[in-house]
């Protein structure tokens, strides 16, 4: 079973890919670890996410920079040639659903309003 469940916060804004038929947003979550490393600090992975389509604009529309998100989805890995034309893997979440968990960004909140 290919399944992953993350909570965590968006690094930056989500941004539209694509045309009007096939909608894509790369977005970058900021998941803490649940236990303290040897320097008794908590440790971050960045993880790296892909929406498609509605989930991708419900995302960009209403998500910012620091909000915390819930993601459903599965692992893919794709591979790409770089400039000196070494292979290279990328394992990246699919998203499935996405859970709007917490808002933190008052100001955008406060435009909407107006």
């Amino acid at each position: 079973m290919n399944q992953v469940v993350l909570v965590g916060r968006l690094c930056c804004e989500p941004e539209i890919i694509g045309d009007d038929e096939r909608k894509r947003s790369i977005i970058t979550i900021a998941v803490n670890r649940p236990f303290k490393n040897m320097d008794g600090i908590y440790e971050t992975d960045f993880i790296r996410c892909v929406l498609w389509n509605n989930i991708a604009l419900n995302t960009f529309e209403y998500c910012h920079t620091g909000d915390v998100i819930g993601i459903k989805g599965r692992l893919q890995t794709s591979s790409y040639e770089d400039e000196q034309k070494n292979k290279k893997s990328v394992m990246d979440v699919i998203a499935e659903k996405v859970t709007f968990l917490s808002s933190n960004n008052k100001n955008s909140e406060k435009e909407r309003k107006e």
